[in-house]
């Protein structure tokens, strides 16, 4: 169980920042956000640079790698100069330009919000964030509790009933001070319903 990172706004998917210029031609070291860098960033690959709301397409004209960061030739960035103007810049993918994510994978924006719930049914909180690269992925519940994302602890993505259950080994829920008590559903529901 993965997440792929990514921004929720639109459906654009961030992909990467670019950290600083590399050497005098204009070309760009890259901080990935995708534990998928070799599909995201290859050449002919146009990527949008920028603001989600301003970004402008930028074609893959060459690639490299370096300690699995992608050092990139973008048209139009042809000085140094260009290219520390693109320090910090948002790198960006159309959601629909993106082939299907291998079985188990997810989108972080699409656990982000998601209720966490223990295998008695008792609600540990919901998903505010999801950390970590591919092979060391985490949830942030309640922007305290790191819970990790691996198939024998999230033992169910529910993603259209927007729930993850979860079998924490012992201790690690009380690690961050919590006390989960199971409670129905029912119980809960009828506790929305009476606070409005």
């Amino acid at each position: 169980m993965t997440p792929e990172p990514a921004a929720p706004a639109g459906d654009l998917l961030l992909v990467g920042r670019v950290a600083r210029p590399h050497g005098i031609r204009g070309h760009v070291i890259v901080n990935p956000e995708t534990d998928f860098v070799e599909d995201r960033f290859r050449a002919g690959q146009v990527l949008l640079v920028g603001p989600e709301d301003r970004a402008e397409p930028r074609e893959i004209l060459d690639i490299r790698f370096h300690l699995r960061r992608p050092i990139l030739a973008l048209a139009g960035i042809e000085t140094m100069s260009d290219a520390e103007a693109l320090a910090g810049a948002e790198l960006w993918l159309p959601q629909g330009a993106l082939g299907p994510l291998p079985e188990g994978t997810f989108y972080r924006h699409d656990l982000v919000g998601c209720e966490v719930r223990d295998t008695r049914d008792a609600l540990v909180g919901r998903v505010t964030a999801v950390e970590g690269t591919l092979d060391r992925s985490h949830l942030v519940v309640d922007d305290t509790v790191m819970i990790p994302l691996v198939e024998t602890i999230c033992i169910e993505v529910d993603l259209p009933a927007r729930r993850v259950i979860v079998n924490p080994p012992e201790g690690l829920l009380e690690l961050y001070g919590r006390k989960v008590e199971a409670r129905s559903t029912e119980t809960e529901r009828a506790e929305e319903v009476e606070n409005g």
